[in-house]
């Protein structure tokens, strides 16, 4: 990884050229002249952890910028039961190992995700013997044994989990999402997976984790579901808010107000796989090659109100992580439009830190003096 003594990126230059505007953000501070000065999860330590998602390939490709600028990884899709655990009786470590080993020897924190998700998980799970649907106590036999085995290979480093994913519908008037986990095993799917959980590790803290997670029609139904876990006495210790967000939603008051009820359950907050998108999800433009200055200046503005907002609500929000390191490597590369190149992190393709990430550690030094 290059320095540089600009705080202004390749990528906003780009917009700067297409559009003939600047960004008012974009200006140095003297003391943050290079990358190197920036230490963004060091600003933040007495705060959260900062941490991204990772990849086998990424953990050797964005190596110095993992360790100067994060604390804490996840893997991507790694330790997703199709990755680990792709045969009955067959696991495959390899990569996971290799995420694990590099937490390990740099000394660096590590999320599990995840257990129980209607995606990537392979059909064997769902399936008898004969080809038919597995019934409700083969399906928590398997359950158990995979988390068994996971838990218990990674309890040394891996200290909070995503036990359940995305189980909550997006539709207003439908509750819990139809899935195989639902079908095959009944409503409590969700507290069986976490009392399991909390039996093998009873010292890792146990997420519900979720997308769309400040609407407020589906922010009431996780809380519904939280607190119908809580009467029960199921060992839920936090709620993961994925914000996937963009450069127009949601707004801030809506986060805010989803904050405060997540908080208002007395569960611990997490922001598990943030990035924030310079396209609304609707939006299936391709033709930009570079965002415009305005994209940029909105994506500012939204970062910074963001990490303000995350210090104020500290007492309760003990994880900050990207879905991703830097722009060379994003999953919004494909999804939702296949192939369009999109900018949603806080260090550029060239793994520099934006000028907004120079904005978001001053604003926190600045708490300081």
């Amino acid at each position: 990884m290059s320095n540089t003594s600009d705080s202004i990126t390749a990528q906003q230059a780009q917009a700067e050229q297409q559009t003939g505007q600047g960004s008012s953000a974009s200006s140095a501070n003297p003391s943050l002249q290079s990358a190197t000065d920036i230490r963004l999860a060091e600003t933040f330590r007495q705060d959260f952890p900062i941490g991204a998602a990772v990849s086998a390939h990424t953990i050797h490709s964005q190596r110095e910028l993992l360790l100067q600028q994060y604390n804490s990884l996840t893997a991507e899709n790694e330790m997703k039961f199709i990755c680990i655990h792709p045969e009955e009786h067959r696991y495959t470590f390899e990569q996971a190992d290799a995420i694990a080993d590099f937490a390990r020897q740099h000394q660096l924190g590590l999320r599990g995700h995840t257990f129980v998700w209607h995606n990537q998980t392979p059909d064997w799970v769902f399936q008898n013997e004969q080809g038919g649907k597995a019934d409700r106590a083969t399906l928590l036999a398997r359950l158990q044994q995979h988390m068994e085995t996971v838990m218990g290979r990674y309890r040394d480093i891996i200290r909070c989990w995503d036990v359940v994913n995305e189980a909550i519908s997006d539709e207003d008037g439908t509750y819990l999402r139809p899935t195989p986990w639902l079908e095959g095993i009944g409503d409590d799917y969700i507290a069986r997976a976490f009392e399991m959980a909390h039996a093998i590790d009873p010292q890792a803290l146990l997420f519900y984790n979720d997308y769309n997670e400040s609407h407020p029609g589906k922010c009431d139904r996780i809380c519904r579901l939280m607190r119908e876990l809580l009467d029960e006495g199921v060992p839920v210790h936090g709620v993961g808010l994925q914000a996937h967000w963009n450069i127009h939603d949601p707004s801030l008051d809506q986060i805010r107000a989803a904050i405060e009820k997540y908080a208002a359950l007395g569960l611990q907050l997490q922001v598990t796989e943030m990035d924030v998108s310079m396209f609304a999800f609707d939006d299936r433009r391709t033709d930009l090659k570079v965002p415009t200055a305005e994209m940029v200046r909105m994506q500012e503005e939204k970062y910074r109100a963001y990490f303000q907002l995350f210090h104020e609500y500290r007492e309760v929000l003990t994880s900050v992580t990207f879905w991703g390191a830097a722009d060379d490597y994003t999953w919004l590369d494909g999804f939702p439009v296949r192939g369009r190149k999109n900018w949603p992190l806080l260090f550029d393709e060239q793994q520099q830190p934006k000028a907004v990430c120079y904005d978001i550690v001053r604003a926190r030094q600045e708490l300081e003096r």
